[in-house]
């Protein structure tokens, strides 16, 4: 079944603008509650509770006040966390044995947009089953219960404690990370409270930049997705590391002491080789984005390895039917399934720091079986429900460079889940065929979209 609301990641948009107005998220919050109430089976006079975590978005009260009132409504009680990071939110609902997590999110986007996105009682994306019948019930008419029968609201005090306990329960006890000097960038995001104290209590000295929110400047020239800032300071303050996050501070990049950044392929590939150290690594899941050098470096190991569909849910999907324990995508989402159930940037950091602290030498040491190949992403904006895949003109020029990287590389076509962008990425082992091959592709598409 199709989805009219929810995306890969929740639901996401420009605030102001439906979806994310005050009106819908309220009728979200009723229909979720609604759903939920009625599949928690709770014992008699109980209520279901769901936990409301945000980023740090000017746009995240006014939404967090619209679904503790829908939910409210549907006779469902609220826990409030305030400022939390994403994968603090899959924790916190499962150590406090809650029905639901929501998060008020637009992950790397900019602040003018905000979003939606759940999770289970058990810390997982919630099941497609339940999100189609979300979207059912969002159209249906609310009401309310009874008075007496209104979900209460509560703040949860010390869930930033309990979440900074976590994280550091995921890295070795036998190890710390006194000598090191760390840079760690928040994106003036949600984890601007929690990661600098996480690897602070482990022994590091810590630097902290982008860890200023003022409700207007979260991912602005700051975090994973703008990592010069933690480049720079690395460089600048002859730091050992650094660690950049997202808004939502479940994606991670990182850079090393001569100022050279890693992504999250490589990342993966540290924490898998250490794993492969300490026993049997029995695959590893991708997307379509990895770099098909992660691929090929896995199968000299011996390592199987799959490609899921971009979305980190769908990371998911695929090791839970194999019964996988690590995946991620490039983009910075790494996933260990032994340390927590979703994707955690500071819990994924530390397990690359555990790579080190054991292997001794720095990142470039460490991911010395690993070069990437030359990868090409050109993003090009097309109108919401471009036809792309029947467009005469592009499919042409797709089969014609796939005939030309035929045997030295991979070409993908794939539309944005989130935005209104086609990706074109082409990668290979010769830098200056994927680069012009990417420009051509893109240029197509362009004039496709926006004939001249």
């Amino acid at each position: 079944m199709s989805r009219k609301y929810f995306g890969t990641d929740g639901i996401r948009g420009r605030v102001g603008v439906s979806p994310i107005t005050p009106d819908f998220v309220m009728r979200l919050g009723y229909a979720a509650g609604k759903v939920l109430a009625e599949s928690a089976k709770m014992p008699s006079g109980e209520r279901p509770s769901v936990l409301i975590g945000k980023d740090t978005r000017l746009s995240g009260y006014m939404l967090e006040s619209a679904l503790e009132a829908g939910f409210a409504a549907a006779g469902v009680d609220v826990c409030l966390v305030g400022p939390m990071p994403t994968p603090a939110v899959a924790y916190l609902t499962r150590a406090l044995r809650l029905q639901a997590g929501i998060v008020i999110s637009a992950s790397h986007n900019p602040y003018y947009d905000n979003g939606i996105k759940f999770f289970s009682a058990q810390g997982t994306k919630l099941p497609d089953a339940i999100e189609h019948a979300i979207e059912a019930a969002i159209d249906q008419p609310m009401t309310s219960v009874a008075p007496a029968d209104l979900g209460r609201a509560r703040r949860i005090d010390d869930a930033r404690g309990r979440y900074i306990e976590f994280c550091k329960s995921t890295f070795p006890n036998d190890l710390d990370l006194r000598g090191l000097k760390i840079v760690v960038d928040c994106a003036h995001g949600a984890a601007y409270h929690t990661a600098p104290d996480v690897f602070h209590e482990l022994g590091a000295e810590v630097v902290r930049i982008g860890v200023q929110p003022n409700g207007l400047n979260i991912n602005d020239g700051f975090g994973a997705t703008a990592p010069k800032a933690l480049c720079d300071a690395v460089l600048a303050q002859r730091a050992d590391l650094g660690v950049a996050l997202d808004g939502d501070a479940d994606r991670i990049q990182m850079v090393d002491a001569a100022g050279r950044l890693y992504d999250g392929d490589q990342l993966l590939y540290a924490i898998v080789c250490n794993r492969a150290r300490h026993g049997k690594v029995s695959g590893v899941a991708g997307t379509l984005m990895t770099n098909l050098a992660l691929e090929h470096a896995l199968e000299k190991m011996g390592i199987p390895f799959g490609r899921a569909a971009v979305g980190d849910r769908y990371v998911v999907e695929m090791l839970n039917e194999r019964g996988w324990l690590y995946g991620g995508e490039n983009s910075g989402h790494i996933l260990a399934m032994d340390r927590h159930t979703t994707g955690d940037g500071t819990v994924a950091a530390l397990q690359v720091l555990a790579a080190l602290r054991e292997a001794g030498g720095g990142l470039r040491e460490l991911l010395a079986g690993l070069e990437l190949y030359p990868q090409k992403l050109i993003n090009v904006p097309i109108v919401k429900g471009f036809p792309w895949r029947d467009d005469p003109a592009i499919q042409s020029a797709l089969v014609e460079v796939e005939r030309r990287m035929a045997g030295k590389g991979r070409v993908l076509l794939r539309a944005s889940g989130t935005e209104s962008l086609l990706r074109v990425m082409v990668e290979g082992e010769d830098a200056e065929l994927v680069m012009a091959a990417a420009e051509e592709l893109a240029g197509v598409v362009r004039e496709s979209v926006h004939p001249s």
